[in-house]
């Protein structure tokens, strides 16, 4: 399962998420693509996100099951943690 979560996405961008992903709330979207299309949907959103924030959670063959990948600015950011994934922010 894929897990997709836009903040302040610019218009567009969750109406083309609809064709491949089902929207559970405001912004917050679930399914199960293929990897392909996993890929090619998070460099639509990373090169058009702008200001806003997108995070995408996907299945991964490490202990977690899952990794994330982020976009936006003043974004978390995950970081590696001896194989544990955590989640950090930059400093202002």
């Amino acid at each position: 399962m894929t897990v997709i979560v836009l903040i302040a996405a610019p218009e567009g961008l969750r109406s083309h998420l609809t064709r491949w992903m089902v929207e559970v709330n405001a912004g917050v979207f679930v399914g199960n693509p293929s990897r392909r299309v996993r890929d090619r949907l998070w460099e639509l959103l990373a090169s058009r996100i702008g200001d806003g924030q997108a995070v995408l959670v996907e299945p991964s063959a490490n202990e977690q099951g899952w990794a994330v990948r982020t976009a936006g600015r003043d974004r978390w950011r995950p970081v590696d943690y001896d194989g544990l994934i955590l989640s950090a922010r930059n400093r202002r």
